[in-house]
């Protein structure tokens, strides 16, 4: 008789799913025979622990009998951890992309029994909302054409089939020249945001490669299109995230992204991989800076890692989940009640550091965050006072129901998080007494 079979698997996110009414099958083989035996099409969900929409289709269909019934009928439903399995994540994201649909997760990917892409999504609301239809509703209609129309499956599966091809086949070219960087640098230094930092727009994400770029660019004395600065709009962006709502003021660590161009209002998860590679680059311009501002992110996110992050065997975990109790961002905000409740008589000196007021800066909650200090940085004195209060905060946040904590331990994003804590060492001096070690030639010519 069909069951769920995730209830042996050690990913956390299939763990997540092991008791909904869908009959989730890991992938492999057994999945793929299982489709071809029975000639039904494959939906393959791909997702993480700490995805706020994989979580919000999970409660909206994938908890749902009704929902459950229907993907158990006319497919065969495999669940796919993205950070355990990126290399099947990469393929049927890239064939989303060549659908001409953007891509994120859920990654929600209808396939052939022997595995091949033909259509798909991302989130998929169970009734229609968004301006996207209802998801039984778009499963009964692929179902239908699989099985009624099957040339329109097979042209798709034909087309897609022949793009991945072609992508793979070009996937290694040529070493680029030694003036590509300081061109692709100019291009995308005219992209950024000359307000707020990061590239124009929103959302907002922490595109440490891109602000890399322009880093180095900046120290290969590489001149810049007229009327902009590749040390400005770098200095900028770490500015902006390092006082905005995406980083945690009161425990350390930053968010996956902004959904907003200010980088006021996280997407709450915090990624091991983001910051590990923005430990790297704070510590790359902070060496040429000084600033201490950067120092002093670096070692709180650090310390964020080894209170929070760091798992008993010595490995580092995953990821922390943007929901607790259902609600994204409940553990992280706060009311102006709690505040002075708290804080006391030194809640206003606070709530006027940290935007706190008794509208809320974010659906009526504030997201703890200086913007309005972003372009002139607090003293020392000024650090130093807010830290006992920052402190206190910080205890009674303890007390709240935690986000979803991913405990899987990543070679990738663990190797990338102890090279960036390596060069990170002397950064994270708490009187700020250490000096920057020098860059080398060859450093700046990189």
């Amino acid at each position: 008789m069909s069951r769920n079979f995730l209830a042996d698997e050690t990913s956390p996110y299939l763990l997540q799913h092991k008791d909904n009414p869908v009959h989730w099958r890991p992938w492999g083989e057994d999945a793929l025979a299982v489709a071809r035996n029975e000639g039904k099409p494959i939906l393959l969900s791909v997702g993480y622990a700490a995805c706020h929409w994989c979580h919000v289709m999970a409660h909206e269909s994938f908890e749902d009998e009704d929902v459950a019934a229907v993907m158990n009928r006319l497919f065969v439903p495999i669940k796919v951890d993205r950070e355990e399995r990126p290399d099947i994540d990469t393929i049927y994201m890239n064939a989303l992309h060549m659908l001409g649909e953007q891509g994120g997760w859920p990654l929600t990917m209808f396939l052939t029994p022997d595995g091949e892409p033909f259509w798909g999504g991302t989130y998929f609301p169970k009734d229609p909302k968004y301006g996207r239809p209802g998801f039984i509703q778009v499963m009964e209609e692929v179902a239908r054409l699989f099985h009624e129309e099957p040339g329109k499956i097979e042209q798709n599966r034909a087309a897609l089939a022949k793009s991945l091809a072609a992508q793979s086949a070009d996937a290694r070219p040529g070493e680029p020249t030694a003036q590509v960087p300081d061109f692709v640098a100019g291009k995308f230094v005219e992209l950024m945001d000359p307000e707020n930092g990061g590239l124009k727009g929103a959302p907002k994400f922490p595109q440490t490669g891109i602000f890399s770029l322009l880093w180095r660019a900046h120290l290969r004395g590489t001149p810049a299109p007229d009327g902009h600065s590749f040390e400005a709009a770098t200095t900028r962006v770490l500015d902006h995230m390092a006082e905005g709502g995406i980083y945690d003021h009161l425990g350390g660590g930053f968010a996956r992204y902004a959904v907003d161009e200010r980088w006021l209002v996280p997407h709450f998860e915090k990624m091991l991989y983001d910051n590990a590679q923005l430990i790297e680059l704070y510590t790359t311009v902070w060496q040429e800076t000084g600033k201490p501002l950067y120092a002093r992110r670096i070692r709180e996110t650090v310390e964020w890692l080894k209170r929070e992050m760091l798992l008993p065997e010595g490995g580092i975990a995953a990821s922390l989940d943007a929901d607790s109790e259902g609600e994204e961002g409940k553990f992280y905000v706060w009311s102006e009640a709690e505040i002075d409740e708290v804080l006391g008589d030194d809640a206003p000196h606070f709530k006027q550091a940290y935007d706190v007021s008794a509208g809320g800066n974010w659906e009526g909650t504030n997201i703890l965050n200086r913007l309005h200090h972003a372009d002139t940085a607090f003293t020392e004195e000024e650090e130093a006072a807010l830290a006992p209060l920052k402190q206190k905060l910080l205890a009674h946040r303890a007390a709240r129901i935690r986000p979803g904590f991913d405990d899987k331990v990543l070679a990738d994003w663990n190797g990338l998080t102890i090279a960036a804590l390596a060069r990170a060492l002397p950064s994270t001096s708490r009187n700020g007494s250490t000096s920057r070690p020098a860059l080398s030639a060859s450093s700046r010519k990189t």
